[in-house]
């Protein structure tokens, strides 16, 4: 426990998770409220996935704060401290991921059913009552989402180190990177079908069921993937375990 405690303590000394906290909120708050105010103009009613059409941008801000949790140690020199008081590496390893996962999954809840709320009150007369599995999993599920993100993005800081070149990944990736694969000639919608970020999105969207059996418009078009919502979501958590697991190796491996 004095692990935890103690990468906690070095997490909310810096300015990072703060900022990104607060970038998050917006970008799930934000899209909501535009969504709610021109309903009438885009004759698309708000529905309970419009709310969370920005929780991309959020995801991108949980990311580069994860990673930035690792790669500000490398640049600050702490990371020679830490792995001197504890040789082995791996258990306050383990621990900073705990740690940044758990600020993720509260910051997920918190901006998720703010969004959620800034629809409601902006849009008391459309229909946002979460009342089916599909309302409850798009909003509260953001938080599992968002710290399974948090534990990929301490990961490829342990790969990368370098915050740097761990930014520009973990912001072109979930942008622009998947999208891009599925213009590769014959293979890219087949491979496109099984990357990480496009299965978690089946998790959080489904079939469509929270956007009126809508794909797109004003919500997040839905994924392709092949998986159920409970098995999409088991698939991320795998890739995000086994890049952790690969950034874990990687510093015992090498001089910090």
């Amino acid at each position: 426990m004095h692990l935890v405690a103690s990468e906690r303590i070095k997490l909310f000394s810096i300015a990072t998770p703060w900022v990104c906290g607060v970038f998050a909120l917006v970008a799930l708050a934000g899209p909501a409220a535009l969504t709610a105010l021109t309903a009438t103009e885009s004759r698309l009613p708000p529905t309970v996935a419009s709310t969370q059409f920005g929780y991309q941008l959020g995801m991108v801000a949980v990311l580069v704060a994860a990673a930035l949790a690792v790669t500000s140690e490398y640049h600050s020199g702490t990371i020679h401290g830490t792995f001197q008081a504890v040789p082995g590496r791996t258990p306050v390893l383990v621990a900073k991921a705990v740690v940044v996962a758990g600020y993720a999954f509260g910051l997920g809840e918190a901006a998720a059913f703010t969004a959620w709320l800034v629809a409601r009150v902006l849009a008391p007369d459309a229909d946002l009552a979460l009342d089916s599995v599909a309302d409850w999993t798009i909003v509260a599920g953001t938080g599992p989402v968002f710290a399974l993100a948090a534990v990929c993005g301490v990961g490829v800081g342990l790969l990368v180190r370098y915050t740097a070149g761990a930014v520009a990944l973990l912001v072109a990736y979930p942008l622009m990177a998947e999208n891009v694969v599925q213009l590769i000639p014959r293979a890219g919608r087949a491979i496109h079908r099984w990357l990480p970020l496009n299965a978690v999105t089946k998790f959080l969207s489904g079939s469509g069921e929270a956007n009126a059996g809508r794909d797109g418009g004003n919500a997040t078009v839905l994924s392709d993937s092949p998986l159920s919502p409970g098995w999409a979501l088991a698939y991320f958590g795998a890739f995000a375990v086994l890049l952790l697991a690969a950034g874990i190796t990687q510093a015992r491996r090498r001089d910090a």
